[in-house]
């Protein structure tokens, strides 16, 4: 009689992914519209098929986005069943979050055991920029799912010996360039290492499997790109970011080697930190607008305050020439000049004095960043070395565990060893464990290395921390209680004392006296596994240790959710306690006076109006769900029309409105419309200045600017 298998429940299981979706979904109905670039996207795609199938950043398919669609579509699907909302968009987001500790759980417990599998699950769970990322309409919650179930078919298809698991792993691969291009390879060193050392197929039988897994990857990969680059240009919208207006330079440019080398397509030398420099020749932030939405800063002082990361609230945007930035003095020439602060000349931004002073610093060592890496928290990524994960503007995101991480390695690595096999003959534990080595590497390695990336990317790099923290501790713990002789025993002391100092450090960046509570926990929980090594209560000792350093990343998890956090830029920290959590790069609001004026007088023509950036465009795409040209992509720089065809549009009726956003963008459209067009009064749709433009990526984006009415007779 056949042995029915008996279903049991793991309450702890249970309770880690119940706290996930707490952290991933609380308060999400405060997003917005999340990342409108995306949201206007999503708005865009479920208009037609047509959008939908290449991403489409406006109705009128004239514009992509900068990724491929895949993750777009399950939030376009979400979208079409529950409205355009800042949660439906996000709530993809949400359930790829929750099924990524779901997968690593399962994909540690079968190989070693099931504390080792919760610890990993709550690991990820409370890793802050996993937190971040899952509550936002982003791709990296989604691109992280994917990775995670294309290395879970390997696994099952290694210990079931399912050969056509492998294919769909590394097909898998292929989906997940599809989400955010060559990012996805990142893991591929771990797979191909994981399939050789752990198959159990013959030589030419694994080579032949290994054959047909890469091809499978090589068809999923390039059959969405391939089919968008031979299409006919004009039956289909141009690749958002893109010089050339191919998916396959898109992949390899601006979110390939430029990554690695410096930014130098898609930016208008915009960003600082980028491989791009200024007129001056410096890569300084001097003169770059504080963003984010004006709260109020702990004590009850008034301003303009970061959000997410330290140095978060500057987006690293360079306001244009003219324009006058909201609570800045406007100089000779249009150009703002340096303002000077506590901390030096030059950051263009004034910060309270208790961050400096007060119980509160937020995390002003930590702003230093900006001025290295990048322009605030969108791109402040440190000094280039190997130490760059742990530094004070990425480390807060990504770093708390990754000491306890690394030791844990050694330690499993020690105790899975069989001193019976030959030196090169690892066992199976040993395969996951250099399977989750080999994902950790390459990826800390290119982040440690490359010019250009946002903090939120280091999701990547939460999945291996994560699983070798679970399985490190579980083996720590089991040699601790062995002779202290043996140097095995002292890995678990090691680990809490090395990363107590770290998150110790990390918490002093925010906070004067909370470092020591940091300390005292850290300290206790060691105390007490010496003193219960041998005892009964033991165990109860190695808990109280493992959270006295899980409390500090849980609290930094907790803030997004708090905060009712969703910001195109994702980040996590006590700077979104005190300042709103949506503010930041991507999130922007529509003048309804101007939207509802152009939707009068519109007329035939395809377009509500144009403007040079999509920043602009997005809001008023969410609110009307009508057409609004965005003529040269998400930072106007895209070379996706000429002046002639834009001409022709005016002259076919097409266009009848252009939105100067005091962001030029393509200069000669820009040049030709203000030279020609009409200009509207802005008395004419309930405003009171006819160039009233706000900086770029604050709460209230970019909704004024000059408005110009076109018709065929100006077409010359």
């Amino acid at each position: 009689m056949k042995k029915i298998k008996q279903w049991t429940v793991d309450w702890w299981f249970i309770g880690i992914l119940i706290l996930a979706a707490f952290l991933y979904a609380w308060n999400i109905w405060e997003a917005g519209n999340a990342n409108d670039y995306y949201t206007a996207a999503i708005t865009s795609m479920i208009q037609s098929w047509h959008n939908f199938w290449y991403g489409a950043f406006d109705p009128a398919g004239f514009i992509t986005v900068d990724k491929p669609p895949v993750a777009l579509w399950f939030m376009a699907i979400s979208a079409k069943i529950f409205g355009v909302h800042g949660w439906s968009v996000v709530l993809p987001s949400i359930l790829f979050g929750i099924g990524s500790v779901a997968l690593i759980y399962n994909m540690i417990k079968p190989r070693f055991n099931i504390w080792a599998a919760r610890l990993a699950a709550l690991a990820l769970t409370l890793t802050p920029i996993v937190v971040a990322d899952s509550r936002t309409n982003n791709m990296d919650a989604t691109l992280q799912f994917f990775l995670l179930l294309a290395s879970w078919c390997l696994m099952k298809a290694i210990s079931n010996r399912k050969p056509w698991l492998v294919v769909v792993s590394f097909a898998l691969i292929g989906v997940s360039f599809n989400i955010k291009m060559l990012q996805a390879f990142m893991i591929l060193p771990a797979l191909l290492l994981f399939f050789w050392l752990a198959s159990n197929q013959k030589l030419w039988r694994r080579l032949g499997t290994l054959a047909i897994a890469l091809v499978a990857m090589a068809v999923t990969t390039l059959a969405w790109p391939i089919q968008v680059d031979s299409t006919a240009t004009s039956q289909r919208p141009y690749v958002g970011s893109s010089e050339t207006n191919s998916e396959l330079e898109l992949a390899f440019g601006y979110n390939g080697t430029e990554r690695l080398l410096g930014q130098t397509t898609g930016t208008g030398a915009a960003f600082p930190g980028m491989g791009t420099k200024s007129k001056t020749g410096s890569t300084g932030t001097a003169g770059t607008p504080p963003t984010g939405a004006k709260g109020t800063a702990p004590g009850g002082t008034t301003a303009r305050k970061p959000t997410g990361t330290p140095g978060a609230g500057n987006t690293g945007k360079t306001p244009p020439a003219g324009t006058k930035m909201p609570g800045t003095k406007t100089g000779a020439a249009g150009k703002q000049p340096a303002v000077t602060t506590e901390r030096g000349a030059g950051t263009g931004r004034k910060m309270p004095a208790n961050f400096k002073k007060g119980t509160f610093k937020g995390g002003t060592r930590g702003r230093q960043g900006s001025q290295r890496g990048g322009a605030g928290g969108a791109f402040s990524i440190g000094t280039v070395g190997p130490l760059r994960l742990l530094q004070s503007d990425l480390g807060p995101q990504i770093s708390w565990l990754l000491p306890a991480a690394i030791i844990g390695f050694i330690s499993a690595f020690a105790y899975y060893l069989d001193r019976k096999r030959k030196w090169y003959q690892t066992t199976i534990q040993q395969n996951h464990l250099l399977f989750w080595l080999g994902w950790l590497i390459p990826v800390a390695g290119f982040f440690s290395i490359a010019s250009f990336f946002h903090p939120y990317y280091m999701i990547m790099l939460a999945p291996p921390i994560a699983a070798l923290f679970g399985i490190g501790t579980v083996t720590m713990f089991k040699q601790f209680k062995t002779d202290l002789k043996h140097w095995q025993a002292w890995l678990l002391p090691i680990a809490i004392v090395v990363t107590t100092g770290l998150q110790a450090w990390y918490v002093s960046l925010y906070y004067q006296w909370q470092p020591f509570l940091v300390i005292a926990g850290g300290l206790l929980g060691l105390i007490l596994l010496f003193i219960g090594r041998t005892k009964a209560w033991r165990k109860t000792a190695l808990g109280v240790a493992i959270a006295a350093i899980m409390a500090a990343p849980a609290f930094w998890s907790l803030t997004p959710t708090i905060a009712g956090s969703s910001a195109g830029i994702p980040s996590a920290g006590p700077s979104l306690l005190s300042s709103s959590g949506n503010g930041g790069l991507g999130n922007g609001t529509a003048d309804s006076g101007l939207l509802k004026y152009v939707e009068k007088h519109q007329g035939n023509a395809k377009y509500l109006f144009a403007t040079s950036n999509a920043s602009t465009a997005a809001p008023y795409i969410i609110k009307s769900g009508k057409a609004v040209m965005a003529i040269g992509g998400f930072n106007g720089t895209d070379p996706a029309i000429t002046l002639k065809q834009f001409k022709a549009l005016v002259k076919k009726g097409d266009m009848k409105y252009y939105l100067s956003s005091g962001r030029s963008g393509n200069s000669k459209i820009e040049a030709w419309v203000t030279k020609v067009g009409k200009k509207v009064a802005a008395s004419q749709y309930g405003g009171t200045s006819s160039s009233s433009t706000q900086g770029f990526g604050s709460r209230g984006g970019m909704g004024g600017g000059t408005l110009y009415e076109l018709d065929a007779s100006m077409v010359k």
